[in-house]
């Protein structure tokens, strides 16, 4: 489980977070949505310490990650940033290979190599194995990405807008793969999404959020619902049942 206590955040004077407090159920895939500014990707950065909180604590797994030494924290937590600089001189199989390196310090055996095969093939990247990052589209270089975060193969596996730069066919088999990562496997995928009927279609809980708090948190089909989603996003949005799943619509 990923535990949020009382996190505060701030930029000089402008508060981004303020005393946020939730729980993230784990086996789980949990979206984070609400409108832009709302504090999303501030928060999953603190879940990762990508940066320090300003007060609060938050345990992944029941690791405080303020004191836990990077090492641990990066064989039970992987992240994927919206922005990444990454050197277009490296073929996809290295880069994918990275995500192995919390448990080989660089010395790849076998299994690491089936490994990186298996996360090769998940993002159907098979084909462009051995390419320079340079040599691939925008989606490409977005699964290769997310290859490395999956080859790392953590039980928690934070995404800020892992969306982008996917086509439809891409964005839904990455959300079956995350869905079945924590139904079959028992990881515990927790996405910045956009799309909110991504979100209702595979994740099993949503955290809401609005103006740096948390607006609700639950399972999704409490969080899913008309007047809640109206309300956080400032528009009306009705939600229409289409071949038995929940679709939310702007009215």
């Amino acid at each position: 489980m990923i535990e949020i206590d009382r996190i505060g955040f701030a930029i000089g004077k402008s508060e981004i977070l303020n005393g946020v407090s939730a729980q993230l159920p784990r086996a789980k895939m949990t979206a984070i949505i609400g409108p832009n500014g709302a504090g999303k990707s501030t928060l999953l950065s603190l879940i990762a310490r990508l940066i320090p909180p300003a007060s609060g604590t938050i345990r992944v797994g029941g690791y405080d990650v303020q004191q836990t030494a990077s090492d641990t924290l990066a064989r039970i937590l992987a992240v994927l940033r919206q922005e990444n600089v990454i050197a277009s001189r490296l073929r996809v199989r290295e880069l994918v290979g990275f995500g192995r390196f919390p448990h080989t310090r660089g010395q790849p055996d076998a299994q690491d190599g089936e490994k990186i095969q298996w996360a090769l093939d998940l993002m159907a990247l098979s084909p462009f194995a051995d390419r320079f990052l340079d040599q691939l589209s925008g989606g490409q270089r977005q699964r290769a990405l997310i290859a490395m975060i999956l080859c790392q193969d953590t039980d928690y596996i934070l995404l800020d807008e892992p969306l982008n730069n996917l086509d439809l066919f891409h964005s839904r088999k990455l959300m079956q793969v995350l869905q079945d990562m924590a139904h079959r496997l028992g990881k515990t995928p927790v996405l910045v999404i956009h799309d909110i009927n991504y979100a209702a279609k595979y994740a099993d809980n949503i955290l809401a959020m609005k103006q740096g708090g948390v607006f609700a948190n639950g399972p999704t089909q409490a969080i899913f619902e008309n007047h809640l989603l109206s309300d956080l996003f400032d528009t009306p949005i009705r939600i229409h049942q289409i071949d038995g799943q929940p679709v939310a619509m702007h009215h």
